[in-house]
């Protein structure tokens, strides 16, 4: 059966708000057969995979989040916004809709999210971290960012200030050339639009200062379940040694590395993507 437009009615995308305590979730549909959830990146947002969804919509039900605080997804409490408290909320989110995913797939901190979710499912899914974020600030970075981001997140007028400096097409063009990628004139536009929005950039400065891996890194040994780091060879927002040493401290992980990709991966290179997520779970166990 096709939609209006050509497409397969299965594959279209559908959105909707779906209230599970404590957030009010923006919720992304499209496509049919075993189901993947798709977690963003923290300053993401789920319009991030649009490219990525129809190329896999034909074997599979994607769903995507906004994490909370972020994008559409309004945030029900501001003591929430960790990477365990996110699992939690995630997994309530997915029994109350019934969903039973096959696979997680993760950008960057959706990777180290989707990693903490897996724990707390019924069933155990695979994961694809793509430029996965496993690892924490170095040094006096690792002392100082969190601190800032907290002050930040906790001085209303501050997320003013960055909002004045951030929104603007010329400089969210710097900031997505910092990681390495090659940005297109759409992304400017959907990031621009996304950086404007108060809500959002408050809510993901409550995620960086709740940012805490520890728990996370010392479990990666435990963690036996399947997983696929896809990492971009010019990454310079999250070097690709970091998924190479998470994956040799875990049971069953392996590297893909795409050589002249940056962090937005799966932004600039929907088929590559696409293609080695299809392969992977199709001779995966």
């Amino acid at each position: 059966m096709l939609a209006a437009d050509g497409e397969p009615s299965q594959n279209r995308l559908c959105c909707s708000q779906i209230r599970v305590k404590p957030h009010d979730w923006h919720v992304e549909e499209t496509g049919d057969g075993p189901t993947l959830l798709l977690l963003h990146g923290a300053g993401g947002a789920s319009h991030s995979w649009h490219s990525l969804m129809p190329l896999l919509a034909n074997q599979y039900h994607l769903v995507a989040f906004d994490l909370p605080g972020h994008g559409e997804t309004r945030l029900g409490n501001r003591h929430r916004s960790g990477l365990d408290t996110m699992a939690q909320d995630l997994a309530s989110l997915c029994a109350d809709q019934g969903w039973t995913p096959h696979a997680i797939i993760g950008h960057s901190a959706g990777a180290a999210v989707g990693l903490r979710l897996t724990g707390k499912l019924p069933e155990t899914p695979k994961l694809i971290g793509i430029n996965p974020a496993l690892s924490p600030f170095r040094g006096l970075a690792g002392v100082m960012f969190p601190v800032m981001a907290r002050m930040f997140a906790m001085t209303p007028f501050m997320t003013d200030v960055i909002l004045r400096n951030l929104a603007t097409p010329g400089r969210v063009t710097s900031l997505l050339k910092s990681t390495g990628s090659k940005v297109t004139e759409d992304r400017v536009a959907a990031y621009t639009l996304l950086f404007q929005n108060r809500d959002h950039v408050d809510g993901t400065l409550l995620m960086m200062a709740a940012w805490k891996l520890d728990g996370l890194l010392a479990d990666l040994p435990k963690l036996d379940l399947p997983c696929l780091f896809l990492t971009g060879g010019n990454d310079k927002t999250v070097p690709p040694v970091i998924a190479v040493e998470a994956a040799a401290r875990m049971p069953d992980a392996h590297v893909h590395s795409m050589e002249g990709y940056g962090h937005l991966l799966h932004e600039e290179a929907p088929e590559k993507v696409a293609k080695a997520i299809v392969d992977w779970l199709a001779t995966t166990k």
